[in-house]
Parts: structure tokens; sequence; C-alpha cells
């Protein structure tokens, strides 16, 4: 990495402030050719920035930062300037013309994970506190950006190691043949550390909602209130609210924060036996809707009979995912003790989306329905992604293959095989087993610029 990189590293068009950043071992020839002066590192100094044929294309303030101390562990110096997208344009084509490499997306990032400034998953986890969108995803990414995960990670690999170096021993010396308990104290301790492998495995199910948002699906007859619930739940009127059956043809989805988890209100189309072809459609997406949903607020009209709502089979949530909506509590004729009956065992809170009545009471409810169920995960919980959790699942895999091994009084040799495949494969999640492939995979997600 001998090249000086440069690239916008503040969001494309008009802005109050942009900043140009560059990484590699000419940034401070680079500064002093520029500002006409000896940079003091990590001192914000304003100057006008000189182009090559000498003229000033802008005032602004520059940053010097001298390895090892900074982001990437190279020379560093980063340019704040005017947002103009035609100045920065300028800057760009000046500091290629003087030698800089145009930066590839992650590569300033890929740098800091090369030169030991961070491992592989905290690298992975810029990008998700970038892209966070709620509480908890911002908690969730700086826990990972902060080490967590290379610790529970780091963790794991000392058991393993431990319980290799036994497995090792009895290679080296073989005419010291292990006792019947010590090889079952060996089979237990990586049966026990294949579970919490397994165990930190299993919490990846959980990064689609802490990343994407709980998926709550609004469902009901027509005109039982269900888009008046959504705009009520929203606090703004995003659907059309109409007293004409099948206003709503397709699902509409908006997003709210619930108890710092980001949460995806999907209001679908009135269940009943459709009118037309195009109802049809609607309600067929209703029903994937409702069959994938995390939650679903069943809406009903407490001033009307009990819907004859159409058979979806399995695809209806049961009791422990489904909040029953009694909603039009404030009119003279509702019933809402019907339909309490009706659902019992279900969760059943009255409402008014007209009044109001009812609705943080229902949220509440709501958060209680996905916290009882363990739809959200603990506020400890980190990112475990796809790539992770398939590195874990190898660990484990191979673990539980050792202890079937030592149990079965198999060769060392085949089993210490095993323990390695296993560290190997955690090993990967930081980045201490190199692969080009995966690192060229996790760095083109990222943006220019970081």
């Amino acid at each position: 990495m001998s090249s000086t990189i440069a690239a916008l590293s503040s969001p494309n068009g008009p802005s109050a402030i942009a900043i140009v950043r560059l990484s590699g071992p000419r940034c401070l020839d680079l500064a002093k050719a520029i500002f006409h002066m000896e940079p003091k590192a990590r001192h914000a100094t304003f100057s006008p920035y000189k182009r090559l044929d000498g003229d000033a294309l802008d005032d602004v303030v520059y940053t010097y930062y001298k390895a090892p101390a900074s982001y990437t562990g190279e020379d560093m110096l980063e340019i704040s300037a005017h947002g103009n997208p035609f100045i920065i344009h300028e800057m760009l084509d000046d500091l290629f013309k003087r030698g800089c490499t145009p930066a590839e997306p992650g590569e300033f990032t890929r740098r800091a994970f090369m030169n030991g400034k961070m491992d592989l998953s905290q690298a992975e986890a810029v990008a998700l506190l970038i892209d966070a969108r709620s509480q908890r995803a911002l908690k969730s990414a700086r826990r990972q950006l902060h080490g967590e995960l290379g610790k529970r990670i780091s963790a794991l690999s000392d058991e393993l190691l431990d319980i290799s170096a036994l497995v090792e021993a009895y290679i080296d010396f073989p005419e010291d043949d292990l006792p019947p308990e010590d090889k079952r104290l060996i089979a237990d301790k990586a049966l026990s550390l294949s579970e919490k492998i397994s165990n930190l495995a299993e919490s990846a199910k959980y990064t689609h909602i802490v990343r994407e948002g709980l998926d709550i699906v609004i469902a009901g007859a027509p005109n039982a209130g269900k888009s008046s619930l959504l705009n009520s739940l929203l606090g703004s009127e995003r659907a059309i609210v109409s007293p004409a059956a099948g206003t709503t043809r397709d699902f509409i989805s908006e997003s709210i924060i619930l108890d710092g988890y980001r949460a995806n209100i999907i209001d679908t189309a009135g269940l009943r036996h459709a009118a037309d072809e195009i109802e049809a459609a609607g309600m067929a997406k209703s029903a994937e809707k409702i069959s994938t949903c995390d939650a679903c607020i069943l809406t009903l009209d407490s001033a009307a009979p009990l819907p004859e709502l159409p058979d979806l089979g399995s695809d209806y949530p049961g009791p422990d995912k489904t909040l029953v909506a009694i909603n039009k509590c404030d009119l003279t004729d509702s019933n809402p003790e019907i339909f309490e009956k009706h659902f019992a065992g279900y969760a059943c809170e009255r409402i008014s989306c007209t009044t109001g009545y009812g609705i943080k009471s229902l949220k509440k409810e709501l958060l209680g329905l996905i916290r009882k169920n363990r739809i959200i995960p603990a506020s400890d919980d980190i990112f475990i992604s796809t790539r992770h959790a398939a590195a874990l699942e190898r660990a484990r895999d191979s673990v539980k293959c050792a202890a079937q091994k030592i149990s079965d009084s198999a060769p060392a040799e085949l089993t210490a095989s095993d323990l390695r495949d296993a560290l190997d494969a955690l090993g990967e999640i930081v980045g201490k087993t190199d692969n080009e492939e995966i690192l060229d995979r996790i760095f083109s997600k990222f943006c220019i610029g970081k």
C-alpha cells in the first residue's frame, strides 16, 4: 500500500462543509506543497488551498495525522472545504494530478485493518454504524466497533486452544496414554465449547431485526380502521382513510421507533372475499405479509358484527404473535366484550383511532408481546452477520467432531485436525485467517471515502 489515496469523505452534493481525505506516504509532502508550510500533526490549520498552477482554489481547514496515530495507521491529511461540488471536483482533480490515486470503496478502512488498527469484525462495524437506523442498531454497531465481538471470539479461541493443547500434548507424548476420565473431561470441555459457539451463532437471527427493523402487520376486515390505526401510530396522515370498503388495495409500509428499535408498520388490504382480480391480488400480498411478520395487529370494528375473515390456514400468526386491536370503542353501539370473548387467549386492547383512546396502551401491549416472545434481542446483543454465522457453524461442527473422536478414542492427530479447523473458522471472523476474497467482498460494500 505505497500509493497515496484521496476521496471525498462527506456526502455528494451542496453542503456547508465537505471533507476530502488522503492516506498514504505522500501526505506530508502534499501538505507542504499545497499550503506552503510545515503542518503540525493533529492541529487544525486555516489556509488557502493552492493548486498546482499557484491559484488559490478555496480557503480551507486542514489537519495532518502522522502515522501510526491515524485512522488508517498511515500518514493522513483531511481537508475541510466549502461544500460546493465544483470546488471538490477541482480539488480532487488537482490531487490526482499531484500523483494521488482515487480511493476504492472501503479502502481507508481496509488499510486500517491491514495496518492492525482494528480487527475485521470492527472494520465491518464501521459500515454498520453509518447505516444504523435506530438507537438499538446504533448501539449494537458501536459495541462491535469497540471490539465486543472480537472479545467474544477471543474468549472462544482461548478455550479452544486450551483443549488443543491437551490433545497436542498426547500427540507429542503418545507413550503417556490418557486415562478414561481425562478423555471424558476433554470431550466434555469440547461439547461445552461447541454449545457456546452455537449460542453465539444462533443470535444471527436477530441481526435482521436490529438492522432492518421488526415487521408489524396491521390486518383485518375492510373498514375496521387499519389505515386510521397506521396514521395514529405514525402520528401523521400517511394512509388514505375512506368509508368505502377496499380503499387500500396494496400494502403501505412506514417506520417508527419502538423502544429504540426500528418497527416497520405495514397496512394491508382488507381481508374479505375479493370482489375483483385487483382486490384478490392485494389480499394475496396481505396474506404473504401476515405469514412472514414478526407481529400482527388484528384490527376489528367493535361496532360491527364479528367479521368472517378468509381462511388463510397456517398463515395467521397465533396468540403469541398477535395483538387484537378492538377499534371504534368511542361509538355508542360498540360492543368490545363480544370480541374479547371471541378472542380469549389473545392480547386485546380497546382503542379509538378517532379520539386517540388506547393508542398509547396499544403500543405498550405490543412491545410487551414482542418482548415476551423474545422477538427483540437483549440490549447487549451484537451483530452476527451471515458471514459470522457460517464461520461459527463450521467451528461448532468441527469442535463437535473432535469431541466425538475423543470419546471414540480415535487417533489424536485426527482430533487435533478438527480443532485446528475450528480455530481457523473463528479466525476468519476477526481476520486472522488471510482470505483476500473475503476482504474484497466485505469492503466492496463500503462507501468511497470510508
